[in-house]
């Protein structure tokens, strides 16, 4: 059987092999645009790839070159752990992530860290703290196209603030998500009526740093001058982004928490999970 599986599969589908973060993108990518990508199923943390999976991941990304038409396509390589994105315990920033990797042999060796990052001090103590095992967690690995972000959004269908599940709330800024997640910058906040996507409130903030792709990597840049007090999102983006999180909801039957990115104007899923806070 195989350990890769690609995303809009139906065995992609399944937690238990490739965890709830690939699972979940698996199942979404046939009903919104995901970027392509495949997921390494689950292995120990403390075995990693042995010769023949490496040689899967190699395979593998040879045959995403393929399908995206590019030589090299550049990939966000991310954990996937079985127990991650489940109503109790997101792993958010937990786990390594590695954004811009190109390459077969950088692509190896960031899947390998990835797995590795499971056992880090930090990972386990949160395992610990959350009752779950801590003795050689298993945890997949989810190789897909990094998309060339405009500006990227976290994406709430119920107000985690508020708690009212009739308000979805959008966290945008410029460039790649990270800047988003990670807190470094102040993002614009949209709150907007769930039942008619009517906008309730706008708040734009000076935004003051963006992620943006480099050479190797991603980097942290200053946002240029033009772009920091103008809104991330036009009016029409702020609705598309609402009617998408509706959606998504409504697809898992949960408050749903998705990550998604505007490129060359088309609105991509990049992650979709439980609202945590929710109660």
């Amino acid at each position: 059987m195989s350990k890769i599986l690609w995303l809009g599969e139906q065995r992609c589908d399944d937690v238990g092999l490739v965890g709830a973060k690939a699972a979940n993108l698996s199942r979404l990518a046939t009903v919104h645009l995901v970027p392509p990508g495949y997921a390494l199923t689950a292995v120990q943390a403390s075995e990693g790839l042995d010769d023949t999976l490496t040689e899967d991941v190699r395979r593998a990304y040879q045959e995403l070159a393929a399908r995206s038409g590019q030589r090299d396509p550049c990939v966000a390589v991310r954990s996937s752990a079985l127990d991650e994105d489940s109503g109790g315990a997101s792993f958010a920033g937990q786990h390594d992530t590695y954004l811009n990797i190109r390459g077969e042999a950088a692509v190896v060796d960031a899947v390998e860290r990835c797995c590795a990052s499971a056992l880090s001090p930090t990972a386990l103590a949160y395992r610990e703290q959350h009752g779950l095992a801590t003795d050689d967690p298993a945890i997949a690995v989810l190789v897909q196209q990094l998309v060339h972000s405009d500006v990227s959004a976290v994406v709430f269908s119920a107000n985690p603030i508020t708690q009212d599940h009739d308000e979805i709330m959008i966290n945008a800024s410029w460039g790649l998500g990270e800047s988003v997640v990670s807190g470094t910058v102040t993002p614009d906040t949209y709150v907007i009526r769930k039942s008619d996507h009517s906008l309730i409130s706008r708040q734009i903030s000076s935004k003051d740093v963006m992620t943006v792709m480099v050479e190797g990597g991603v980097e942290e840049v200053p946002v240029p001058a033009d772009l920091r007090q103008r809104p991330s999102l036009t009016a029409s983006q702020v609705i598309e982004m609402a009617r998408l999180v509706t959606k998504m909801e409504n697809a898992m039957g949960w408050p749903a928490d998705v990550e998604c990115a505007f490129a060359y104007e088309e609105l991509y899923l990049l992650q979709c999970r439980p609202i945590t806070t929710m109660t």
